[in-house]
């Protein structure tokens, strides 16, 4: 960002973490501005890079998911290229929803949502094993999933 974030930057975004939709005129209440000053404050908050989007959070169910799992990927060589392409091109399969690159036993980590283990099934063997320089998956079933929503400003070490 080109200047730090101030109480009332750091205030906008707690609000907004917790409902992305909430009007520019209820936060300007609860941080005493004008409403357009939060637009404004939104829009450069925005351009900075300190909100990267506001979208929504879909319920898998209404979608046909029936079942979150994660996929392990040992990768058969850690050159650049080779990582870049293979999170590139796993980053567009719909069923995949975040794609974390670890240290540790596994490359990558892949978050999918699946109808059914048929599906599941399917997705590893046509979208994961099939792959140029993949060496071995392993899945594993998500049985119940939480996440913080909101980030708090880490202070200093």
């Amino acid at each position: 960002m080109q200047s730090p974030l101030d109480r009332t930057d750091f205030e906008i975004l707690r609000l907004l973490q917790k409902d992305g939709r909430t009007p520019n005129k209820t936060i300007a209440g609860v941080v005493g501005l004008a409403g357009s000053t939060v637009h404004e404050r939104i829009r450069r908050l925005e351009a900075a890079g300190a909100i990267r989007h506001a979208g929504i959070e879909p319920d898998f169910a209404t979608y046909g998911v029936g079942l979150e799992a994660l996929v392990l990927v040992t990768l058969t060589k850690h050159d650049r290229g080779v990582v870049e392409r293979f999170m590139s091109e796993v980053t567009a399969i719909n069923e995949v929803r975040s794609l974390f690159l670890i240290s540790g036993r596994y490359d990558v980590v892949a978050h999918v949502v699946v109808r059914d283990v048929a599906h599941l099934r399917d997705l590893a063997l046509d979208q994961f094993t099939s792959r140029d320089g993949v060496e071995q998956i392993e899945t594993a079933v998500v049985f119940d999933s939480r996440r913080n929503r909101t980030l708090e400003p880490l202070s200093p070490p």
